[in-house]
């Protein structure tokens, strides 16, 4: 049984109902820019968030660290978030790190941090590491070399848990690993175990929460998979919250923000508070696209826009002759005919919309570009014809 910490049990013997995502600027994060992207997770109903620390980055100025760090810690409890701090990066590991001169620098490092949370009501647990297992000491290694490796990053956890551990009595401890696969060594150092799950099909995805239900099931500790959702993994939002809803199983997307060297792939808000895919908020809120029997396919000329939108863009395009003298139509007027025929297309989704016409117009209408504009709304009347098929 967990100890009692205010209104909560600590550790959980659940965490199936967080709804977490990770956030990379963290504490460095200006507060009113804090307090903004937050309201964005809270949009989301997202409840937990994840962040990297950085013992080189503490050592340079210790106090003001700190005093950020909890700052951060308070500010999202405020808005209802709790925090999982990751106090050191896998990633980016050091095998300098895993030897015994740099224990006197992360004792300290973790003294610190750990006394500072601990009594937090936002800390909902700690990540000692973030993927153990990616990075170039352990990847560049092959067969034995790589055995002993990992058998000394092994050793680096089982210390670091245990300090935290010994500082901090109530809190739960974890390690982010990369897969599923790396957990069961370490699985005696955590109270919950967590890995990372960007695999590309359902039937992988599904022996990653098989596996995970059997360890704790064995172990009588529960899990969390603190890292998921890559569009260049082919691991879309939609499948794979869906399978952890169909497992009850916690999760944090990476990430909240498009942001960053991941921003081409992560995210789901930028700064201003847009999203890059409105499916993405969908999914996350639970709503699924349908893919089985009885799917019903938008009509774009149900009432005739379809033919209209051409006819307009035919008009806008047409030339207007008198004795040698030749006129066109504004560049107010094509851009209007091809927003029309742009709506059509991309709310009955005939289009792809990862640069959406709509956004191409915007462009347009921003540099003047007539030609571009002209361009456009002919390319747009010409897709809609072939995907309403009329002649």
């Amino acid at each position: 049984m967990g100890k009692k910490r205010g209104n909560q049990m600590k550790p959980l013997e659940d965490y199936s109902d967080i709804r977490g995502f990770c956030y990379s600027g963290g504490y460095r994060v200006p507060e009113e820019q804090l307090k903004r992207e937050l309201g964005y997770a809270g949009s989301l109903r997202l409840n937990s968030t994840r962040i990297w620390l950085s013992e080189r980055e503490y050592r340079k100025a210790p106090g003001d660290f700190i005093k950020k760090l909890c700052s951060f810690v308070e500010t999202a409890w405020e808005a209802g978030i709790s925090t999982m701090p990751i106090l050191f990066n896998g990633n980016g590991l050091d095998p300098g790190d895993l030897e015994q001169g740099y224990e006197e620098c992360a004792d300290r490092y973790v003294k610190d941090v750990v006394q500072a949370l601990r009594g937090e009501p936002g800390l909902i647990m700690w990540d000692v590491m973030n993927e153990p297992s990616c990075n170039d000491y352990i990847l560049e290694a092959e067969g034995e070399e790589r055995k002993a490796r990992w058998e000394k990053v092994n050793e680096f956890l089982r210390r670091s848990c245990d300090k935290v551990r010994r500082l901090d009595n109530v809190n739960a401890v974890t390690i982010g690993h990369t897969y599923m696969s790396d957990v069961e060594d370490t699985i005696g150092e955590v109270d919950v175990f967590s890995f990372h799950d960007y695999l590309p099909v359902r039937r992988q995805i599904e022996e990653s929460y098989l596996a995970a239900e059997e360890l704790s099931e064995r172990t009588g500790k529960p899990f969390l998979n603190s890292e998921l959702c890559c569009l260049c993994r082919a691991n879309p939002y939609d499948l794979a919250l869906d399978i952890c809803r169909e497992h009850h199983t916690g999760w944090y997307l990476f990430e909240l923000m498009i942001t960053g060297y991941w921003s081409d792939v992560h995210g789901i808000f930028y700064p201003d508070g847009t999203v890059r895919d409105p499916s993405i908020p969908a999914a996350v809120l639970g709503f699924r696209r349908k893919r089985d029997e009885g799917m019903v396919f938008p009509n774009a000329n149900k009432e005739g826009y379809a033919q209209r939108g051409v006819a307009m863009v035919q008009e806008a395009l047409s030339e207007k002759t008198k004795v040698f003298r030749a006129g066109r139509k504004s560049l107010d007027e094509v851009l209007e005919a091809a927003e029309f025929c742009a709506n059509l297309l991309e709310a009955c989704e005939l289009v792809p919309m990862y640069d959406p016409p709509t956004a191409r117009i915007a462009r347009i209408r921003k540099a003047g570009d007539e030609r571009e504009a002209r361009k456009l709304a002919y390319e747009l009347a010409l897709l809609l014809q072939e995907k309403c098929q009329l002649l």
